[in-house]
């Protein structure tokens, strides 16, 4: 379907959209409303076929899981994987198997209460996972997505505002270096503040060779990936105080850039030194700036243009522990730079790579 087309449920939808008193019915109610399948049924895999759904235990007063210690390379969908393509940015709602986010087995211990964060790409993938991570450590949250990407936000915001806590939903393009201000604008009005910020929203686009890459494409790469995460910072630093944290998304890929993420990877590589040497300025501020180095995550980034397509059926299956990740695998570490406990680290970049090389 044509994502400009009205009858498309990812056309464009309203403006922000902050809460700060609605509550759900219940919290099951909101788990309930992003599908079962992560947790409670199988999941699809290529072909058809279902995986064993994974031995999950009740934590006492709570409608979410733990998951007991298990062999990492089994605990979740293994390559092959359906073919499968999208129009960018793609939705998690439209991937098979469907991506876990920790909507049913994230369990917060108030890590984060009364922190404001705002996290760009917050609608799916890490930064879905990260949001509600954030969420049930206690933090308020303001997420950022393109318009087209409403469905997968509005499951965002239930799960967010199961919690008891203020979300703040805000669309648009951060390739526009004014919207990025009124992003962060909005943010802290409706936050009452802003103590976290995530930059983790990307574009990846995959490419055989440099002649395939037109102006626009690396255009629209380094102004998602670079300039939008220069644009909010700046806007944002103002309104932080000491005691803040930035975390940056950069990759793996950074370290080891494959030849079809020419662009790409030059992003990521530029994000690693751009957290480093503004860690070194802000900490005059008191405010820690990190970065999370991603592996292979199963994330709509993939099907959406990120990899070509004849490879994402085996995405993933060169890592070491022979899968990707899911997204509800990474976001203890944005929990973790974004704590008070982690008050030392600054400057870092931490890998989730399932064993590939990395920072």
């Amino acid at each position: 379907m044509n994502p400009q087309d009205p009858k498309d449920p990812r056309a464009a939808a309203p403006g922000p959209h902050t809460d700060a008193k609605d509550r759900p019915p219940s919290r099951r109610a909101a788990l309930n409303l992003v599908g079962a399948g992560l947790a409670a049924a199988p999941v699809l895999l290529a072909g058809g076929a279902a995986q064993a759904q994974i031995p999950v235990q009740p934590v006492p007063g709570a409608t979410r899981v733990r998951r007991p210690m298990q062999d990492p390379r089994n605990l979740y969908p293994r390559p092959p994987f359906a073919a499968q393509t999208q129009p960018w940015p793609g939705l998690a709602s439209r991937m098979n198997p469907r991506p876990d986010h920790g909507e049913s087995s994230y369990v917060g211990s108030g890590r984060l209460l009364g922190r404001k964060a705002l996290i760009t790409g917050g609608d799916s993938g890490i930064g879905r996972a990260t949001a509600i991570a954030f969420a049930r450590e206690g933090a308020d949250v303001a997420i950022n997505y393109l318009p087209v990407e409403e469905p997968d936000a509005q499951e965002v915001v239930q799960l967010i505002r199961s919690e008891g806590r203020r979300v703040v939903a805000i669309p648009g393009d951060i390739r526009d270096e004014s919207f990025c201000q009124r992003l962060v604008a909005e943010s802290v009005r409706g936050l009452g503040g802003l103590d976290i910020l995530v930059n983790n929203a990307a574009k990846q686009s995959a490419q055989k060779s440099i002649l395939d890459i037109t102006t626009e494409q690396f255009d629209q790469t380094l102004k998602t990936n670079l300039y939008a995460m220069f644009w909010i910072t700046k806007a944002a630093v103002p309104s932080m105080p000491a005691g803040a944290a930035i975390i940056n998304t950069a990759s793996v890929v950074a370290y080891e850039p494959p030849e079809q993420l020419l662009d790409y990877a030059s992003t990521k590589a530029g994000i690693v030194a751009f957290t480093k040497s503004l860690a070194k300025q802000l900490a005059t501020r008191g405010i820690r700036v990190n970065a999370v180095a991603p592996g292979p995550y199963w994330t709509p980034l993939q099907p959406s243009g990120g990899q070509l397509p004849d490879e994402l059926p085996k995405f993933g299956s060169d890592s070491p522990l022979g899968r990707p990740g899911q997204p509800a695998e990474i976001a203890p570490l944005y929990v973790l730079l974004a704590s008070a406990e982690n008050s030392y680290t600054t400057g870092n970049v931490y890998g989730s790579t399932g064993g590939r090389g990395g920072p």
